[in-house]
């Protein structure tokens, strides 16, 4: 009797892990016949319709209409990630090496290396990718530098105990001279060097601000504090591509106009990838999770990396209908490169090959 339901179970799951993969390269409800024909061939027609009956009782599945086949709901889809996790554990994706290479190769320049990662990340998903820049507030200020570039601009450079350099560019309405511009640097960084980002953004220069007592200091303190609070902030950059647009899904301009909404959120994308971190390595979020109702339709698919120790996420936005088979294990392993290649403070040298 044990054995006969465990049969029903594995072969119950077996039904729904072949519908979900029809339905995603499809984007058609799928009929039993397609599925006898093409996954269960060892399945009788009636004990797989008896099955699906099961399927859509436990709101795995739906029937869009009495005479169409079914489709996966948000339910089955979180199931569907569950059983296919075992066999997702085992790919392992060919191009690392690549990517370990433009890593090191721009290991002084992290945006150019994460553009090139992104950009990659698209190329092979046919996705909307996307990569959220290092959050850098945890980190810790090992020396600032501040440079006239003439035109009135400044530049900030920020150099972190990790190796990881940040530069903002600021306009300047006041006339420095190189002398002073020399002093008050060499000032800040015997006030700033070894303090934590997150507290020199929003404590330290606030009080250093607070008690200046000449107008031209409390003025550069105003456009560092300008300079460390951009530099504290997550901003997410997204790949140029439109491939991802020819998918079914985006034959309806309102969905289009849905997943721009959800694009230009950044705040709530990032909130959302905080709160739904967890100890896996790829973190799927769709249907209700994504807490809006026009929002229903699309999942975000992330991982978190670190660049010298510094935390970021990358990932994938796209429709819930799309190839988590290939999505979830491509962006687990170049997540795990860039953290893996990079440490703290060095780029990891490539093993040589013997």
């Amino acid at each position: 009797m044990v054995e006969t339901m465990k049969k029903n179970v594995l072969r119950l799951n077996e039904t729904l892990k072949a519908l979900v993969d029809e339905y995603i390269m499809s984007c058609e409800p799928v009929s039993s016949r397609i599925l006898n024909e093409k996954y269960l061939r060892n399945v009788s027609s009636a004990t797989l319709r008896l099955d699906l009956l099961k399927l859509e009782k436990m709101n795995l599945i739906s029937q869009p209409h009495t005479s169409a086949g079914r489709i996966p709901t948000i339910k089955g889809y979180r199931e569907y990630l569950r059983l296919i996790e075992p066999e997702i554990e085992k790919i392992r994706y060919e191009g690392m090496d690549l990517l370990r290479e433009i890593l090191v190769r721009n290991y002084k320049d992290t945006p150019r290396a994460l553009y090139y990662i992104m950009e990659n990340l698209a190329k092979e998903t046919d996705q909307l990718s996307f990569v959220a820049e290092p959050e850098v507030s945890s980190g810790y200020l090992a020396k600032l530098d501040v440079f006239s570039i003439g035109e009135n601009k400044l530049i900030f450079v920020m150099s972190l105990d990790s190796g990881l350099d940040k530069t903002v560019i600021l306009k300047c309405d006041n006339e420095l001279t190189e002398a002073q511009l020399k002093k008050l640097v060499r000032y800040l960084n015997d006030e700033l060097a070894g303090l934590q980002i997150y507290d020199i953004a929003n404590r330290v220069l606030v009080e250093m601000q607070e008690n200046a007592d000449n107008g031209m200091i409390s003025w550069f303190l105003a456009e560092l504090h300008k300079a460390f609070m951009e530099i504290s902030d997550f901003f997410i950059h997204y790949d140029g591509s439109i491939n991802f647009l020819e998918q079914k899904e985006f034959d309806d301009k309102e969905n289009i106009l849905k997943f721009m909404s959800l694009l230009q959120r950044q705040d709530f994308l990032l909130n959302t990838m905080r709160k739904h971190q967890s100890d896996k390595e790829v973190n799927v979020v769709l249907g209700e999770d994504l807490a809006k109702g026009s929002w229903l339709d699309f999942a975000l698919i992330y991982a978190k990396y670190e660049v010298f120790g510094i935390p970021g996420y990358l990932g994938v936005l796209a429709p819930v209908r799309t190839e988590y088979r290939k999505l979830i294990p491509l962006i687990r392993d170049v997540a795990n490169t860039i953290t893996n290649t990079t440490k703290r403070g060095m780029v990891v040298p490539q093993e040589k090959k013997e």
